[in-house]
């Protein structure tokens, strides 16, 4: 899928962002191929071993677990296509230079339900995934409170997740965090969020705190943050969160029906009473991004409020009827430039976020499941609704297993995988 960007700044005339196995890779017709992943040039497990999943059983041989323990460079592509039932125990990631290439399943993908995938290490690309914990059975405020993919310590670095669909977390569905009052370098940084669905996060359900429907956290000191061309859609909160110390650029996003609050920047004073510093407000460049009023949106809601440093620009808030739509509330510090920013990103104007983010946003978005396409489609009708359990909206996926058996050439993976991605992205 190829689609011309324009450039604010530069010398550069025309560029083309190509959405691929790894993210978005920006050229120009002067300088030729460059890759663009945010704050990071991981790539991955490239060069590594083929790792070939051959069963969707939660765990044991040719099992995704298996795949994720083994240790050196790897590429996890899969012969296998269907639902990944994870009964309770999230998967785990320690092991680094990683790639989980799920464009590589037949139809209809890879999904995974009752668990989530934790992020502890570095050089890890995720892509075209589903993942989908939900509340597994457990009564509310029980205790079960899975992420959907989540990256923390200060081992979980040079991440991309790109192209995956991330809906029905207890706790958030996409997050950065670590030892948050030590430093940037104890916790999860250059980290990349880019063309994914963070959905209905559950509300009412077993969370131990009660109501809990949150999109993405970006924890204290979590640094270097790239947050692009994402939908958020009927999350209560933290549609992110940056909170104290946190470096971000959020570019391109859409905001769909938050509860009580799209993006937020603040901090917990008493969080810091015994902290070695005091805590600063956050840093972000949020540009391109527009946020749409839904049937749970408090009146008046802003697209950033509470207290931070940021640089605005081209962003848009569409209310319901007649309601006002600022752009700021609160303690917020507007800079006049960029506080952060990637070198070779380049931005979407907001009047093309919304068609550019529903089309190719979530996994494989050329053949959508039913639940990305029914949140689409809600969006788009603006009929989306926060929810608390997934049995509200036809409950966990069941889909037939389906096998193929994959021709990996000997040489240029990155390249055949690229392939795979464009036939996955690509109507």
């Amino acid at each position: 899928m190829s689609m011309k960007f324009r450039y604010s700044q530069g010398t550069v005339s025309t560029a083309i962002c190509v959405l691929s196995f790894f993210g978005v890779v920006a050229y120009s017709e002067d300088s030729g191929p460059d890759m663009y992943d945010g704050f990071t040039s991981t790539r991955g497990g490239e060069g590594g071993r083929i790792i070939r999943v051959t069963t969707l059983e939660s765990e044991g041989k040719g099992s995704l677990r298996n795949a994720l323990w083994e240790k050196g460079p790897r590429i996890v592509v899969f012969e296998v296509g269907g639902v990944i039932n994870l009964k309770g125990r999230s998967l785990n990631i320690s092991e680094p230079f990683v790639t989980v290439a799920g464009q590589s399943a037949p139809e209809p993908g890879i999904t995974i339900i009752r668990g989530g995938i934790g992020v502890a290490t570095h050089d890890v690309i995720l892509q075209h995934l589903r993942v989908r914990p939900g509340d597994n059975g457990r009564e509310k405020r029980s205790g079960w409170e899975p992420d959907g993919i989540s990256a923390y310590s200060g081992k979980a670095h040079d991440i991309i997740v790109d192209h995956c669909s991330l809906t029905w977390a207890v706790d958030e569905n996409l997050s950065v965090s670590g030892e948050r009052l030590k430093g940037p370098e104890e916790t999860a940084h250059r980290v990349t969020f880019s063309n994914c669905i963070i959905a209905e996060a559950l509300n009412d359900s077993s969370h131990s705190k009660g109501p809990h429907s949150k999109g993405s956290l970006v924890h204290d000191y979590c640094q270097d943050i790239a947050i692009i061309g994402n939908l958020y859609a009927n999350n209560t909160r933290r549609n992110p969160f940056l909170k104290a110390h946190t470096t971000c650029v959020f570019v391109n996003n859409f905001i769909y029906n938050p509860g009580t609050a799209a993006i937020q920047m603040d901090y917990s004073e008493k969080e810091w009473k015994d902290a070695p510093v005091d805590p600063l407000p956050g840093r972000a460049s949020i540009t391109g991004n527009v946020l749409h009023h839904g049937l749970d949106t408090r009146t008046g809601l802003a697209l950033v409020a509470d207290r931070g440093a940021v640089w605005l620009h081209d962003n848009s808030v569409v209310p319901r009827k007649e309601e006002e739509g600022p752009i700021t509330q609160g303690d917020i510090e507007e800079l006049p430039d960029k506080p952060i920013w990637p070198q070779k990103l380049v931005s979407l104007p907001s009047t093309e976020t919304v068609a550019h983010v529903t089309k190719n946003a979530g996994a494989r978005p050329a053949e959508r499941d039913d639940i990305d396409a029914r949140i689409i489609r809600e969006t788009v009708e603006g009929k989306g609704r926060i929810i608390d359990s997934q049995e509200e909206v036809g409950g966990y996926p069941e889909h037939e297993s389906t096998e193929r058996k994959l021709d990996i050439p000997e040489d240029n993976i990155s390249a055949w995988l690229n392939e795979m991605a464009r036939a996955v992205e690509e109507p």
